[in-house]
């Protein structure tokens, strides 16, 4: 199944969307530059807006190379290991109630950056499983034709 231009162009209008969609949304909540919406307690690292540019860009690949076949819960539990890597710790609410302010900081803070490293890695091989099955729709005509075997279709 070849792609037309329009539809090409309809995949990269949407990953682009999405990308930005990212970035903006988890950059402003996580409070990774100055807003009026959140205000972060803690001061922010030199990796995070490389992390949160990252999640970004591959959550826009992700969505520009999605087909039905392709499952999207590595692109969602990389988003949120990404997303706990990212935010302020004790912003979270969540995270204070379970833990409290001293044990995020003495506990969870230093390993943030390790959190949103794995999170990334778990949205690079979403994307690289996007691209494979992207990349089979296109190329591996289906078949139709019921009760055939896996052998007789060539597929073996």
């Amino acid at each position: 199944m070849r792609l037309t231009t329009a539809e090409l162009f309809r995949r990269g209008i949407r990953g682009v969307l999405v990308g930005a969609a990212l970035f903006g949304v988890v950059g402003t909540v996580a409070a990774v530059w100055e807003n009026p919406f959140f205000i972060r307690m803690t001061p922010i690292g030199p990796w995070e807006l490389m992390a949160t540019a990252l999640m970004a860009l591959l959550g826009g690949l992700t969505a520009a190379l999605w087909v039905p076949v392709c499952r999207l819960s590595g692109t969602s539990g990389g988003g949120i290991a990404s997303f706990l890597g990212i935010a302020c710790p004790t912003c979270n609410k969540l995270l204070m109630l379970m833990f409290g302010g001293q044990a995020l900081l003495t506990w969870f803070d230093p390993l943030r950056p390790y959190l949103a490293a794995l999170g990334v890695a778990a949205m690079a091989y979403a994307a690289t499983n996007a691209w494979r099955s992207f990349r089979a729709s296109r190329l591996d005509p289906p078949v139709v034709e019921v009760g055939i075997t896996r052998s007789e279709a060539g597929l073996v």
